[in-house]
């Protein structure tokens, strides 16, 4: 792991490093000593590791919970290279975007290739801050569509993932992983996801094999998760991560 920047502003001190040129970057709480719960957050398709929401969510995490926070890019995603598959992928799901015809398989079958790529990315990522001494207590995880189509195999193969907020994907490829995954789970579903399909997400759900798993179903499109959704995971991972973190105001 190298360490190529550092930065402090309003409580939180940011830390950008690579391992194994692997880009990526660690919030926590300023000129805080300790070990802290840390919370691995993945972006959705498209998106990075400075996402504006994805930042703004690590930032709150940070301050409201004490939690240390972790992101990466996926592969072809914020500073890694695109490869000619991924330009493929791209321009196919444009294509049938204009058609009006339906992306969801093609979206579930590109996220399970990515996610063969990050899930051993997410656990060499893990060893290196646990190295640092960056990563002592609890693990968590939170992502959504493609953080999701990584996440559900992540928390099959990782024991160190104590909880995880899971969501807005579909059973056909997670399935098998899904059941696996024992830890509690959150589980949001957008009721009028355009992108997934709602009993394939219901699906998904139900294949988990955790023994404390919550759904939060809400009205609106693939992109329209309430704000409120954001203090419920705050809750969530306060509640999972172990004692002596912040109670979320």
């Amino acid at each position: 792991m190298e360490f190529t920047s550092e930065t402090t502003a309003n409580g939180v001190s940011e830390l950008s490093f690579t391992v194994d040129d692997i880009p990526g970057v660690l919030w926590s709480p300023a000129d805080a000593t300790g070990n802290h719960p840390l919370v691995l957050l993945a972006h959705g398709g498209g998106q990075h590791k400075r996402a504006p929401g994805l930042v703004a969510r690590a930032h709150r995490y940070v301050t409201a919970c004490g939690f240390a926070v972790a992101a990466i890019d996926a592969p072809g995603h914020g500073d890694r290279p695109r490869t000619e598959q991924d330009e493929q992928f791209t321009a196919g799901i444009r294509a049938r975007l204009s058609a009006g015809e339906p992306i969801g398989p093609q979206v579930a079958t590109h996220n399970a290739a990515l996610a063969a790529k990050a899930v051993p990315e997410w656990q060499a990522t893990l060893d290196a801050l646990q190295k640092a001494g960056h990563a002592g207590g609890p693990v968590g995880f939170w992502g959504l569509s493609l953080g999701t189509g990584i996440g559900v195999p992540l928390a099959a193969a990782e024991p160190r993932i104590t909880a995880a907020v899971l969501g807005l994907a579909a059973a056909e490829t997670l399935a098998e992983a899904a059941a696996r995954v024992t830890v509690p789970v959150e589980f949001l579903l957008q009721w009028d996801d355009e992108l997934v399909p709602r009993d394939s997400c219901l699906a998904l759900f139900d294949a988990f094999a955790s023994p404390e798993k919550t759904l939060h179903a809400n009205p609106g499109r693939h992109l329209g998760v309430p704000a409120f959704e954001l203090a419920s995971s705050e809750r969530f991972f306060t509640r999972h991560l172990g004692e002596g973190v912040t109670q979320p105001r």
